[in-house]
């Protein structure tokens, strides 16, 4: 059985404008990343994340954080009932 990753979360991620294609690549080698993609509306790349406990969550949410060009960002974390 594969064992799985305890926290999975989205990220949602305001980038300075015309920087989001640039932005999802360099986020899909941020280990924890599974997948990221460039969305329309009001955010402008979302990354799909799955770590192994909150503190490796916050860890990958300043990376992401970090980059050059973002200007905002939002973590939604998975609820488990």
């Amino acid at each position: 059985m594969e064992e799985r990753a305890l926290v999975s979360a989205c990220i949602l991620i305001c980038c300075e404008p015309g920087k989001h294609p640039d932005i999802a690549k360099k986020i899909k080698d941020i280990k924890g990343v599974m997948r990221a993609f460039s969305v329309s509306g009001r955010w402008d790349v979302i990354a799909d994340v799955e770590t192994a406990d909150l503190k490796a969550l916050a860890e990958v949410a300043l990376k992401i954080n970090g980059l050059a060009g973002i200007r905002s960002t939002e973590t939604l974390v998975e609820a488990v009932f």
